[in-house]
């Protein structure tokens, strides 16, 4: 169990720090760095968001979801209470009134939160990929309870992204997470799992636009697992399914390059880095699963070594999440 837990949570930091450096467009990333991202790279002097980062350093995508982590330990439990002070504190920490890390939908949330409003309706605009890229530590104290993970992850959402898409996302990757913390689970399983929390999770939160999660996954594997060359299915990825803020886009593409990885942490990195867009955050998606179905034992060594060398990362002290989350696992 303990080596699932730290899995994940590395998982999580793994695909967003390789996924860091790449760029918005497929074919500008493959131009800058000639062929794949396959290691840890700082971020590039002219990215419009992630310049003068170190290599190895993780985004908001990991803050957040080892913050969360963190309250839940805290509060005992998962709560809506602990999912906003979680948020709160994280928005603070970085200045995100000022930072350009911080989501459209977090920020509005939070400040919404912050003016005194109703937790159950400030995140009614939140549409966008910020419920997903956080939720992995959900589904890690759920193991083999997709269920429990799935009602955990909507109240989770409730304060920034309360409507069907984001919590249809984020219902995914919780529900995914949860069964690949189960031993001897086929990859399929985990996928399945993740499709049937899109369907549930699409049934709560405020009706928003946007097409089926649960659709965009299929689409997705199957482009991962189809015809032609792993370059050719990455572009085929990235324009068909997508890779942006939109949830059905990188949610659906997380599964993709999971897939098309066969569920191994760092091959599942590449495969988001190099397919672009939102790469940190499609990265740190389906490596938390990968790493969570895989478990710590899979890592290279050097990748963890390299995380924990960065004070960010460190100073979250994953080891320490990791018994944490054990111990309410424990006590349940």
């Amino acid at each position: 169990m303990k080596k699932k837990l730290l899995g994940g949570l590395y998982g999580q930091a793994l695909g967003d720090a390789w996924g860091m450096p790449a760029y918005f467009d497929i074919d500008h990333t493959w131009d800058a760095y000639g062929g794949w991202i396959t290691e840890f790279l700082p971020g590039p002097a002219d990215h419009p968001v992630h310049h003068g980062l170190p290599a190895g350093r993780i985004t908001d995508d990991s803050e957040q979801a080892f913050s969360l982590a963190r309250s839940f330990i805290k509060h005992g439990a998962v709560s809506l209470e602990a999912a906003v002070e979680a948020i709160i504190t994280w928005y603070d920490r970085v200045g995100g009134d000022e930072s350009p890390y911080v989501g459209p939908s977090t920020r509005r949330g939070v400040q919404a939160l912050k003016r005194g409003d109703d937790p159950h309706t400030t995140g009614n605009w939140g549409d966008t990929n910020g419920a997903p890229m956080r939720i992995s530590p959900v589904g890690l104290l759920h193991p083999g309870d997709p269920t429990g993970a799935i009602t955990d992850a909507v109240i989770v959402c409730t304060p920034t992204h309360h409507t069907n898409v984001a919590i249809s996302g984020a219902c995914a990757v919780a529900a995914a997470v949860s069964v690949a913390m189960l031993d001897g689970v086929s990859l399929d399983a985990v996928i399945a799992a993740g499709i049937m929390g899109a369907e549930i999770g699409r049934r709560h939160g405020v009706r928003w636009l946007g097409p089926s999660v649960a659709r965009r996954i299929q689409m997705a594997v199957a482009i991962a697992r189809g015809p032609g060359d792993e370059r050719f299915r990455l572009h085929e990825l990235f324009d068909v399914v997508g890779a942006s803020l939109s949830v059905p886009e990188s949610v659906g593409s997380a599964f993709g390059v999971l897939a098309m990885a066969g569920g191994d942490p760092r091959q599942t990195a590449i495969y988001a880095a190099n397919l672009s867009g939102d790469a940190d955050t499609v990265g740190a998606m389906a490596c938390a699963i990968a790493g969570a179905w895989a478990g710590i034992d899979a890592f290279d060594p050097a990748i963890p070594a390299k995380l924990d060398s960065d004070a960010v990362f460190a100073a979250y002290d994953v080891a320490a999440l990791a018994d944490g989350l054990h111990a309410l696992i424990k006590q349940d």
